[in-house]
C-alpha cells in the first residue's frame, strides 16, 4: 500500500507479519478490519462469495489489490476447507454471514444455511490445521433471546430468537460451543477460539439495505427524505472501530495465553451512546448539510417484519478480562460517520487515505484514553 505507515505497539504488535484470514472480508466490517490489519502490518487473506453492495467499501478502499482474496461460498465445505488448509492462517476472523434481518424473512433457508452451516464448515475446516491458529467467530447481539428488558444482556444469558436472523445467530453460537467442547477444548492443542457479539454498528462505507445510515445517505443524495419505521426507537449506537478493537484485543490475548480459550465476549457502547433514531438522523443530517428537520425523514407504516425493541449489551466481562472499553463519545461517533459519507459524496476525496486517517485518529484517541491495547 502506497505510503502506509505501520501502526506499531498496538495489540502488542502481535499481528505484524502474521497471516490473517477474514471470511466475509468484502462486507462493511470486513473491509474496515482488512484495512486496519494491513495498517498493523499483517498479511491479509480474504474469503467471500461476492461484493455484497454497490457502492462498496471494499472497492472504495481498493482492497482487491492489497490482500490475497478468493471468491467462494462458505457453504461449500470442500472448497472452503481446502483454501483454509492452503493458507494455514495464524488468525481467522469469521465474519461471512447473511447479515440483514429483513432478508431473513424473504430467504430463511439461505440465512440458516449461511449463518449456521457456514459456521460449522469453518469450525470443521480449522480442525484440520496443524499450525497454531486463533479463530474468532463474530455473531451478533441478536443471538440473545430478547426479553425486551432495559438492562444489558450478559454472555451467560439465554440464546435464541423469535425471528430467523436472530435464531440463526443463536444457533451459530450453540454450534460453536458444541464444537469447542467436543473437539477443540482438549483434543486440539494448536487451535484457540472464541465468539464475539456486537450490534448497532455504524460508520463510513456501510451500504447495506435496511440500515439507517446508508438508507439516509441514499435518500439524501437524491434530494429525498429517508423512510423510517420509528423515529423514537432508541438504540445503543457504536462506531465500527469499537467492536473491531475488541475482536483484535481478544485475538491477541488468545495468541499469548489460552486461558480465555472458548470464551464469548460482548463488545458494545457505553450508556451515553443511547440515542433515538430521530436524533441520530438529525445529527448526521447536519453534517450532510440538511438543517431543516422536515427534509430529513418520513415515517412509513408498511413494515413487513417484526422489529425487536431495545437490546443492550453488558460488557463487564470484556472490561474485567480484557480491560477493554469503548473509546469514542457520541459526538465523535457522529463526526466520524457523517464526515466519511460527506467526503465520499464529493467524489474527489481519496477514500483509502481518508479512512486510514480515521483509523489513525481513533488509535490516537485510544492511546490518550490509556486503552490497554495501545500500551506496550
Amino acid at each position: 500500500m502506497e505510503n502506509l505507515v505501520i501502526s506499531k505497539n498496538l495489540f502488542q504488535n502481535i499481528f505484524y507479519d502474521k497471516k490473517v484470514l477474514i471470511t466475509g472480508n468484502t462486507g462493511f466490517k470486513g473491509s474496515w478490519l482488512s484495512l486496519w490489519l494491513l495498517k498493523l502490518g499483517a498479511n491479509v487473506y480474504g474469503i467471500s462469495k461476492d461484493v455484497p453492495t454497490q457502492p462498496s467499501l471494499f472497492e472504495s478502499l481498493q482492497l482487491r489489490n492489497k490482500i490475497d482474496h478468493t471468491f467462494l461460498n462458505i457453504r461449500d465445505y470442500d472448497l472452503l476447507s481446502s483454501k483454509i488448509i492452503e493458507i494455514q492462517p495464524d488468525f481467522l476472523f469469521h465474519m461471512a454471514a447473511q447479515p440483514i434481518v429483513s432478508n431473513s424473512y424473504n430467504e430463511p433457508l439461505e440465512t440458516i444455511n449461511t449463518n449456521v452451516i457456514g459456521t460449522a464448515n469453518v469450525l470443521e475446516s480449522i480442525r484440520k490445521l496443524n499450525n497454531k491458529c486463533v479463530a474468532i467467530f463474530i455473531t451478533s447481539d441478536k443471538c440473545y433471546e430478547n426479553a425486551e428488558w432495559i438492562w444489558g444482556y450478559r454472555e451467560t444469558d439465554r440464546l435464541g430468537g423469535k425471528d430467523i436472523y436472530s435464531a440463526s445467530k443463536g444457533a451459530a453460537e450453540i454450534i460453536y460451543h458444541s464444537y469447542f467442547h467436543s473437539f477443540l477444548q482438549e483434543k486440539t492443542q494448536n487451535i484457540f477460539t472464541g465468539t464475539v457479539r456486537a450490534g448497532n454498528v455504524i460508520g463510513g462505507g456501510d451500504w447495506a439495505k435496511d440500515r439507517i445510515v446508508p438508507d439516509c445517505i441514499r435518500a439524501w443524495s437524491t434530494g429525498n427524505r429517508v423512510s423510517i419505521r420509528n423515529p423514537f426507537a432508541t438504540r445503543p449506537w457504536q462506531h465500527v472501530l469499537e467492536p473491531l478493537s475488541g475482536y483484535l484485543n481478544f485475538a491477541s490475548n488468545l495468541w499469548i495465553s489460552p486461558k480465555l480459550n472458548g470464551e464469548s465476549f460482548n463488545f458494545g457502547p457505553s450508556p451515553e451512546m443511547n440515542s433515538t433514531v430521530k436524533n441520530l438522523i438529525t445529527d448526521i443530517g447536519k453534517i450532510w448539510g440538511i438543517k431543516n428537520e422536515n427534509l430529513l425523514y418520513q415515517v412509513k407504516g408498511d413494515v413487513n417484519f417484526v422489529e425487536a425493541g431495545l437490546l443492550k449489551l453488558n460488557c463487564d466481562k470484556a472490561l474485567a478480562n480484557l480491560k477493554w472499553k469503548p473509546t469514542l463519545s457520541y459526538l465523535e461517533l457522529i463526526e466520524y460517520t457523517g464526515h466519511w459519507y460527506k467526503q465520499f459524496g464529493q467524489k474527489t476525496t481519496n477514500m483509502e487515505r481518508f479512512t486510514l486517517n480515521q483509523i489513525d485518529n481513533y488509535e490516537t484517541l485510544a492511546f490518550k484514553k490509556n486503552q490497554i491495547w495501545t500500551q506496550e
